[in-house]
């Protein structure tokens, strides 16, 4: 037991100092007033009473009045803030992300004037300084000024702030609460909500100085801004901007292509002042930045231009060809354009297509549009009546095959006469061209079987020409054969001449021979004759008659080679000859003779 109560003192004595340590922690803050603000954290002090109570209207003390005052408790310890007098509001500090804005409602300060909808920017340390905004004529609700990125200590009593956490809570998005981003080649069109309203004729509020692209909208309303559509416009580049009083529309960059100008036809600007001269009586120019159209027109290249308030014209400075016929060009224009329809001198109907190819010079293009208003005005307004209506008159002094034989004396003509009708209008004419003409089928029936027959004359003509020709040339080469055969007669007659004369001296000549060779064989047959006779004298003389007539005869039968024995000897039996063995030696000797070689001579 007594160790028991030994034991008991001694706890008794250990746990005293940490019962006192605990009810210092508990009991100071409560004694001192002390309160600990975390450094993340805004203490928000509510004054439980006070010696007066607050105006009616008023959210927030300024002079110790019970209620929310204006002061906040920066991070640290603070003394004297008695829990029965006070109460301490611990809220987290405000922070806004990078590439973001914060928008503020006040929920106390001076009322908004009628004419604006957004509260003044005041100094109050961007919200931080609830007394500055207060004293310093802060007014409540939707304020122009916006928090940029950072943090920042403010008195959420009086200040509701909207980041993009808790844009959907306020019936916003979270992309109205990002920095407002104008891409590269595209221009921001800005439209305002608050300031001004803009004059009565006009459509865009006036350029003011100083606001820094919307981003001071103070500023703005301090230089007379004006409400709604801006003429001003945002460049490329990020920008703060309170999206309760500036909306931005992104358009793309007016481009002007090679080969075209831009005319701008402003709606907006200085007065207009008329700088076209006392020559140009269909139209007025302005300089720019008036309102009018700009006698300076753009050319190519991307020009920052607001299509809102101003309309960019653009014109071709290249050959433009218009075709009157079932054909369109890339460019459009002449979509509406067809054949022309004429009526001749003799009273047909017909077709023709026609190109015309126009030139707008860079300088004069903001004359064309100023007469009128587009290039495709000019096409369906000037040029179309002009073209259609020359050649329907033109087309009623000729005849349809008269039209048809001197094309190009009417397009020559009608060259001309165009080119001074549309010079009128600072256009200039290139060239006019007739293209197809399509005439009354059945009058270019007539005249095709007019033309079939006629060529068959011609046909038939030359064919009667060739007959003739042939006809000639026959004559001509039978004259030419009988020619030959005439040189051929002469030549003859003259070669039967020298043969005749030369058969004369021939015969002449062998007349003479034969008179010398008669007289000569004569004298040669007497001679002969006398020497046989002579030798037949002698012979007889000799041998006697009958002696000399055996030896003549033997002798003419070896010189005639007379054969005196037969060559087949046939002889029958009995010695009594038979034909059979005569006709078999004759067909022997006859195969005989067959076979035997010929002798060479």
């Amino acid at each position: 037991m007594t160790t028991s109560v030994l034991f008991g003192a001694v706890s008794l004595w250990v746990m005293l100092p940490v019962a006192i340590i605990v009810l210092g922690l508990i009991f100071t803050p409560i004694v001192l007033g002390a309160v600990l603000i975390q450094e993340r954290q805004v203490g928000v002090v509510v004054k439980r009473y006070g010696s007066r109570g607050l105006a009616p209207g008023q959210l927030v003390a300024l002079e110790g009045e019970a209620g929310y005052q204006a002061e906040t408790l920066a991070p640290g310890l603070h003394f004297g803030y008695w829990p029965w007098q006070f109460r301490i509001l611990k809220v987290a500090v405000t922070m806004v992300p990078q590439g973001e804005i914060a928008l503020i409602i006040a929920a106390s300060g001076e009322s908004i004037p009628p004419e604006r909808i957004l509260g003044r920017i005041v100094d109050c340390d961007n919200f931080q300084d609830a007394r500055k905004f207060l004293l310093n004529g802060g007014e409540k609700g939707r304020q122009l000024a916006v928090l940029t990125a950072g943090t920042y200590r403010i008195n959420t009593a009086l200040f509701t702030i909207i980041t993009s956490a808790q844009a959907e809570h306020h019936a916003m998005f979270p992309e109205h609460l990002q920095l407002t981003r104008v891409e590269s080649d595209m221009v921001g069109i800005v439209t305002t909500l608050d300031g001004r309203a803009i004059e009565a004729g006009e459509i865009a509020g006036p350029v003011v100085p100083g606001h820094d692209n919307f981003q001071n909208p103070q500023a703005f309303i301090n230089t007379d801004g004006r409400r709604g559509l801006q003429e001003q416009i945002l460049l490329s580049g990020t920008w703060n901007l309170n999206p309760w009083f500036a909306q931005v529309e992104q358009v793309r960059m007016v481009e002007i292509p090679i080969g075209y100008v831009g005319v701008v036809i402003s709606y907006v600007g200085k007065a207009h002042e008329d700088v076209s001269g006392l020559d140009f009586k269909h139209g007025d120019l302005v300089h720019a930045e008036h309102k009018g159209v700009w006698v300076t027109p753009l050319y190519p290249g991307k020009h920052p231009i607001n299509l809102r308030i101003m309309k960019v014209e653009l014109v071709p400075t290249t050959n433009i060809v218009l075709n009157w016929a079932m054909r369109t060009e890339a460019h459009q224009y002449d979509q509406k354009l067809s054949s022309i329809t004429v009526r001749s001198k003799d009273g047909f109907a017909f077709n023709l297509d026609v190109s015309q190819i126009i030139h707008v010079g860079a300088l004069d293009a903001p004359k064309v549009i100023s007469r009128v208003g587009s290039m495709q005005n000019l096409v369906d307004h000037v040029l179309q009546p002009i073209v259609g209506n020359y050649f329907r008159n033109s087309a009623q002094d000729f005849t349809v095959l008269d039209f048809l034989g001197a094309r190009s004396q009417r397009q020559l003509e009608a060259a001309q006469h165009i080119r001074a009708a549309i010079g009128a209008y600072d256009v200039q004419a290139i060239d006019t061209l007739i293209g197809d003409i399509t005439p009354p089928a059945e009058l270019m029936q007539t005249q095709t079987d007019r033309k079939i027959a006629e060529e068959r004359r011609k046909t038939y003509e030359v064919q009667e020409a060739a007959q003739v020709q042939r006809q000639q040339l026959v004559r001509q080469t039978s004259l030419a054969d009988i020619q030959q055969q005439v040189v051929g007669a002469e030549q003859g007659v003259q070669i039967a001449e020298l043969q005749a004369n030369a058969h004369i001296k021939q015969a002449t000549g062998e007349a003479e021979a034969t008179r010398l060779r008669a007289i000569g064989e004569a004298g040669a047959i007497r001679a002969t004759g006398q020497a046989k006779a002579e030798a037949y004298r002698v012979g007889v003389e000799a041998i006697g008659t009958q002696g000399y007539t055996l030896m003549q005869l033997m002798q003419i039968v070896g010189e005639r080679n007379v054969r005196i024995v037969p060559d087949v000897s046939v002889s029958g039996a009995s010695g009594n000859p038979g034909i059979v063995d005569g006709m078999l030696g004759v067909m022997l000797r006859n195969q005989t003779i067959e076979k035997a070689p010929v002798a060479k001579a």
